[in-house]
């Protein structure tokens, strides 16, 4: 089958291709690497639930934790890569444990219409959760080509699978499946075979980029010639270090700030920070070396690093 997205029959590819990690290389980084030291727990602050249904002309969003953004845009309730579960693994009693709660209890949602699903990594595809809101919600979830099989598995339905530059229509929302730099796995012998991406969401005037996890490419000035500049995009600010391993698949901050230029996004939001330790820096690292990269640049539109569980509205 003819993909837009680079296939060769058995696994996908970047539109920058990098050359995958050994498992020697995996191994140098965690057995032989320093990883800073986290805190066990991070407290929240506490915000005011959102609102059953947002109707106004602006965005709301709030970071609910790791890249889980719930967005409340025309009429529709929609969360990104969501993850509830304690760890990001394919075990409940070993992996990355999370120190900071969600920001909104699961019990706090609002009626979820859609979600998002970047790719197939445990801390973006979490099926606990994705049971928890085909469940309470019956979504419709949006994911990369290949992996509505493990969603239709686990008993969700309602998936729709997107190659990279096709576009769905729901309502008055137009929803794009978009390149990103980055690759996909849930085990050591499926890596490339499903596809991972971002989103573009537009309607009514404005338009939303989602990044998932990327690294840093060409392909953000791509986007921004196919659509135009994004009114609110969300960028990943985290889990960056070492650079040797990391640097092809996960953008540092300053790299992350030279993306919402490349977009010429005219407000971006951080994500994928503060929740899960996945890699080497310290918990403060990314917003610490993001706000020095923000205030270094030619800060052209805003870019925040925003307050878990804090709703922001953009109008």
């Amino acid at each position: 089958m003819d993909y837009n997205a680079p296939f060769n029959g058995e696994k996908f590819n970047n539109l920058e291709p990098f050359e995958d990690k050994t498992i020697g290389e995996l191994l140098r980084w965690r057995l032989f690497s320093q990883r800073e030291k986290w805190p066990t727990k991070v407290e929240n602050e506490v915000f005011s639930k959102p609102s059953q249904r947002y109707s106004g002309s602006g965005i709301r969003y709030r970071l609910i934790n790791h890249a889980t953004v719930l967005i409340q845009w025309q009429g529709l309730n929609i969360l990104t890569d969501p993850i509830y579960s304690e760890r990001s693994s394919p075990v409940s009693w070993l992996g990355p444990k999370r120190v900071r709660q969600p920001a909104l209890r699961f019990e706090d949602l609002p009626s979820i219409d859609i979600v998002l699903i970047s790719h197939n990594h445990y801390d973006h595809l979490d099926i606990p959760t994705l049971k928890k809101l085909n469940s309470r919600f019956k979504p419709q979830f949006f994911v990369g080509l290949r992996n509505k099989e493990l969603l239709a598995s686990e008993g969700i339905e309602n998936v729709v699978e997107m190659d990279w530059w096709q576009d769905f229509k729901i309502g008055e929302i137009s929803l794009s499946f978009v390149p990103v730099r980055h690759w996909s796995a849930r085990s050591l012998f499926d890596r490339f075979e499903t596809l991972w991406g971002g989103f573009i969401l537009k309607g009514r005037g404005k338009t939303i980029f989602f990044a998932g996890d990327t690294g840093y490419g060409e392909f953000f000035k791509l986007i921004k010639e196919k659509y135009g500049a994004p009114n609110l995009s969300f960028l990943p600010i985290g889990a960056y270090e070492p650079r040797w391993f990391m640097k092809n698949a996960h953008m540092n901050p300053l790299e992350s700030v030279k993306a919402h230029h490349d977009l010429e996004s005219k407000n971006s939001v951080g994500i994928h920070f503060e929740t899960f330790q996945l890699t080497n820096e310290a918990y403060e690292t990314p917003r610490r070396d993001f706000l020095k990269a923000w205030e270094e640049s030619e800060r052209k539109g805003l870019f925040i690093a925003p307050v878990f569980g804090k709703e922001y509205e953009l109008m």
